[in-house]
């Protein structure tokens, strides 16, 4: 601009003092036609704006606007006094910021945008591999536990038929092999992990008893067990050891929840596209800012726990089984209600 503002005078010294048409002026108006883009103010001593360049017409055309235009220009750079004429004829150049470097100035905020985002990218995919890598871990030895338990368990249904022919009494043999079956449907649920369950047409409400006839005769009788179920049958895609290990980790959440003390209520109703099953119990309670995060993996406020009950439990519902598993709702020190909701076949 400098250079800009010598050619500048130049061209009206050339004015002034030659009356010579012949006067070789093409350097100076090669240099003032070069500037395409930086915005460019002439004033008098007196601040009187005399010309402008590279100003959109509807700013030139305002004096407003101009004038605006002049007071910003005046924080970007320090104004070029054009002074060859005289102190009195004296001029100020005032530019501003071309487009190239008013991007420029944006670069490197751009640059570190970039750089973060690579960041990130590299940190989630980092992430992801490490949790794939735990989640494969975790699969195999559930898959590994399953295999382990089903040998002695081979021994065990054999070592029942031994007792039905020493002529023990039918009741022990009938409550062995209930744990014998019990057994069973645990390492049928370890073998499932890892892998897609199968869903077939079942009967939620008969699912829901069996469970909860289990759990109430394998749980300390200082819980008081309700439930309100429906007489008709209610069909919907199910893996029932799946389901059934859903209702067992939240109603066991409860029991812990009641300190081994306190009531549990099972109530399953029907609506026109889904049915509700609410597990009910008269714990601790859970406060709203914690109503997501129980079902995080590790979370557990248990001095002995790992955490994984509710957060299996959600994946079993919404992955597997295509429902929803929240709170419904929780009061601090009077108890909380789970809901399970799966869409009718």
């Amino acid at each position: 601009m400098e250079i800009w503002a010598e050619a500048m005078t130049s061209l009206e010294d050339i004015d002034v003092t030659s009356n010579q048409s012949n006067t070789n002026i093409n350097l100076e108006l090669s240099i003032l036609t070069n500037n395409t883009t930086i915005p460019v103010i002439i004033t008098t001593k007196d601040g009187q704006i005399e010309s402008s360049t590279n100003i959109p017409a509807r700013i030139e055309d305002d004096p407003e606007k101009l004038q605006e235009l002049l007071e910003k220009i005046k924080s970007q750079n320090q104004p070029i006094i054009m002074d060859d004429l005289g102190v009195e004829k004296a001029q100020y150049l005032y530019y501003g910021n071309s487009p190239i470097i008013t991007k420029l100035k944006y670069f490197p905020i751009s640059l570190i945008v970039i750089i973060l985002l690579f960041v990130g990218v590299i940190y989630f995919f980092y992430a992801t591999s490490k949790s794939s890598e735990q989640n494969k871990l975790w699969a195999g030895m559930a898959k590994e536990t399953a295999h382990q338990i089903g040998t002695p368990l081979s021994s065990l249904v054999g070592w029942t038929e031994i007792l039905k022919q020493e002529h023990v009494k039918p009741e022990y043999i009938i409550e062995i092999e209930k744990d014998i079956d019990r057994l069973k449907t645990i390492t049928d649920r370890f073998s499932k992990i890892g892998s897609k369950p199968t869903l077939i047409e079942a009967d939620v409400v008969r699912a829901t008893q069996d469970s909860y006839d289990y759990l109430k005769a394998r749980s300390s009788k200082l819980i008081e067990f309700s439930s309100s179920l429906p007489r008709n049958s209610i069909y919907v895609e199910l893996n029932e050891p799946l389901f059934g290990w859903t209702l067992e980790n939240i109603v066991k959440n409860g029991i812990d929840a009641m300190r081994g003390k306190g009531s549990l209520h099972i109530a399953v109703e029907e609506y026109d596209k889904w049915v509700s099953i609410q597990i009910s119990d008269s714990g601790k309670g859970i406060t709203k800012s914690n109503f997501t995060r129980v079902f995080k993996p590790g979370y557990t406020t248990k001095k002995r726990g790992w955490g994984l009950g509710l957060s299996l439990a959600k994946r079993i519902i919404e992955e597997y089984h295509d429902g929803r598993l929240r709170i419904v709702k929780s009061e601090l020190n009077k108890g909380t209600t789970f809901e399970i909701r799966l869409k009718k076949s």
